[in-house]
Parts: structure tokens; sequence; C-alpha cells
């Protein structure tokens, strides 16, 4: 059971059950993420397709838990008709359709799952490779459409290519040990001190790995910074019919000067899984400079869309969205003070999130204190401007003290849990 308030919210007079505990899930989530939660006999609702602003503003109200994947934006606007929310999942790797600084303003825990779908990334990186070397897909196309052409032009092997991965992160680092292995020779460019796996060359500059490359492919995150890495002046310094593909974030490439290069002749191949503006539900229409391009290869967004990936990740993030709920753990949280205090069943709990500053922690235990609430365990953790403490208690803790703790003016939000 838990009870929540934030300094703006009404006091709350009772305990919430776990039967009361409400859960949106969004995009397709995995059945198994579902019923994890369901397990814990909070009342689940799914949802196929993303939300627009206005749609969230109205599904969210009362939920305490929401999940979404890559398409559903999380806004500041959409935060403050929630008062009821405490965490928010995002069951796939990034984070940038979430407003983070809103969130943690608010004392919202976020959660992802940075690992779970990298080698289907990884597996499609290296599959989508081999078919643009062989250009397959459009030997296929030719096939479907009743034309016979058994050719070896423009068709070659990756065995002692050069691969140039931007990007040496989860994934980027995953795909060079397996192109390796293919035969390629690996080079990779990264704004971080990155330590090179197997046989891989650093470049200083990815003005470097451009001109060195004969595949280039992004695995870059989400940040602002990356809108616009990819345009006409990177493509026009690489090799010659080299080929691109860009698995990673939509922003990051300049399609149109992509379309450009590639009518030229300049890059041989293309395959992208992201896009600027991608439809939020099944069956909408999709548009996109590189529709209609030969040995372009376009992509629903599946890059971490397996079965297996969506399995883990439905379950992992599923499980941090509970274990937060039931007993305040952040472990692995992307925004708030990460603290795992082992439960105890005889205990009861308070989380509270605050401001870090200077003496908070004294003056919470001195408020518990003048009511002889005997502290049994407790957990402290700050990051940046939020501070996280847990503490456990031997008894029920009463309204009284609860609502002396809310109105501290350095508290954030807190919870009791039992």
């Amino acid at each position: 059971m838990m009870m929540t308030m934030t300094t703006t919210d009404p006091f709350p007079t009772s305990l919430l059950g776990d039967e009361d505990v409400r859960v949106l899930l969004l995009e397709n989530i995995h059945v198994d993420g579902a019923d994890f939660l369901r397990g814990k006999g909070y009342q689940v609702e799914t949802r196929d397709g993303a939300l627009s602003e206005d749609e969230l503003i109205e599904a969210i109200q009362g939920v305490h838990l929401l999940g979404i994947r890559s398409t559903t934006y999380i806004t500041e606007k959409v935060l403050d008709a929630a008062p009821d929310l405490i965490a928010i999942g995002a069951f796939c790797i990034g984070t940038n359709q979430i407003d983070l600084a809103a969130t943690t303003e608010r004392g919202i825990a976020v959660f992802n799952a940075p690992y779970s779908n990298t080698r289907s990334v990884v597996e499609l990186a290296i599959a989508e490779i081999i078919s643009l070397a062989r250009r397959l897909h459009e030997k296929s196309t030719d096939m479907h459409n009743g034309v016979w052409n058994k050719s070896a032009a423009g068709s070659h092997e990756v065995r002692g290519r050069t691969l140039g991965i931007v990007g040496y992160g989860n994934i980027g680092s995953q795909l060079s040990v397996i192109a390796e292995a293919l035969g390629f020779k690996v080079v990779f460019y990264d704004i971080d001190d990155k330590l090179a796996l197997g046989n891989a060359k650093r470049c200083s500059t990815i003005e470097e790995l451009l001109q060195t490359s004969d595949v280039v492919t992004l695995h870059v995150d989400g940040r602002p910074g990356n809108a616009g890495l990819f345009g006409a002046e990177e493509m026009a310094q690489m090799k010659p019919r080299s080929l691109f593909l860009n698995l990673s974030r939509g922003i990051a490439v300049d399609t149109a000067a992509l379309r450009q290069h590639i009518e030229s002749g300049h890059i041989a191949g293309a395959a992208l899984d992201v896009f600027p503006v991608e439809p939020k539900r099944q069956g909408d229409a999709f548009e996109s400079d590189l529709r209609g391009l030969p040995n372009v290869i376009l992509t629903p967004h599946v890059g971490g869309s397996t079965e297996e990936a969506q399995q883990d990740i439905g379950r992992f993030v599923a499980s941090k969205l509970r274990s937060y709920a039931s007993a305040g753990s952040t472990s692995l949280s992307v925004n708030l003070p990460e603290i795992n205090l082992p439960s105890d069943a005889t205990k009861h709990r308070l989380a509270l999130v605050h401001r870090n500053h200077p003496g908070v922690l004294a003056t919470i235990n001195g408020l518990l204190g003048e009511h002889e609430v005997n502290i049994e365990a407790q957990s402290l953790s700050t990051r940046g401007e939020l501070g996280y403490v847990l503490t456990d208690v031997a008894a029920e803790v009463g309204p009284d003290v609860l609502k002396e703790l809310a109105s501290l003016p350095e508290t954030v939000r807190l919870r009791q849990l039992s």
C-alpha cells in the first residue's frame, strides 16, 4: 500500500491499496509487462498506439504509473494534468521523448531499458548492411515484379570493408565486435572517451571516419545537440559509393540531403529505421523524402522490436515501476537519486523526494523524533538538485506527522508505503 502527496496536493487521508493503483501502458507494450503489474493487483489499462498531448492529458487522469515507448511525448503540460503520477516507464532505450527536467522537479521517477534491445538493433544493422552490399532489396523487388535479373553488378562482400560507427555506446560497441567477426575493419567516433573493443580504431574526428569508411552507421542518442548531426556536408565527405545507416534517432539526419546524394550516386544505398516525424499509430500514413528510391531500406522503427527484446523490456521496466511503487526503489532511475533499501514487511516506509539543501535529513529526523517515531533503517542519496531518502519506521505514521513532513519547504514529494 502507498500514500502519496506533493506540497501542493490535498492531504490524503488513507493509504492507497495495491488494488487502487492505476497503470496506463501505451504503444503495444509487451503483455508480460502488463501481466507483471497485474500480478501485484494493480489496475492496468493498455492501448495499442501513442497518444497526442491532448489525448494523453485526458487519459492520464488518476493514473499513478505510465508506460510508453518512443512515440508518446511527455510534456510539462501533460505532467501538470497528472498530480497522481509517481513514475514513468520508457519501454525502450531513449528518454528524449520525456521532459526529464519537469519530471524531476515534480519528483516523478523515470525508468528505461538501456540494454534490453541492444542485440536486436545490432542484428538488424548487420542484416541491412549485408542486404545493401548485395542489393538484395532491389533484387527481391524485381523478382516480385516478374523480372529475372541475375547479375553481380553492384553486389559486394562485406569482408575486408571498413565500417564506420558514429556513437560507440552499448549498441555501437556490440556492433563493432560482431562486424569484426564478419571480416570488417572497424573504426568509430564518439564525443566521449570510449575504450575500443577488439581491433576497432578510434577516429579523432568524424571527418576522418567519413573519409575512410565504406559503410557509415549512426548510433547516437536523442540529445538536442545531435539534431541535424548528419547533413549534406557530412554526406559529401563520405567515400563515393559508400553505404549509410541510421538506426538511432530520426532528428540526426537530413533526409532531403540524403535523397540528393543517393540520386546523384555518391551514396550507393541506405537503410533507415527512424525518421524526423513518425506516425503515432499502426496503419497511419508514412511520408518521407526517401520513399521510392532504389537500394534504400525503410523500416518502421523496429530496431528493438523483436519478440525477445520486447518481452525482456516489458518485464524489466515493469519490475522497476513496481519496485518503485511498492518499495520506493529508484535503482537505475534516469532522473532521481538511486536508492535500493531492502524491504522489511514488518516495517512502514516513508519515501521523501526533497530539494538538496544542507540539513534536510536532520530536519526530517528531528521532526520524527519530536513525534516519537522510531527510525529502524534509513538511506539517503543525492543527485544534482534533488535528494531522496527512504526511512523505515516501526509503526504507521500518523496524519499529523505526514502533514508536517509534506509541509517542509524542501519537500518535493512524499509517499508512505506499507
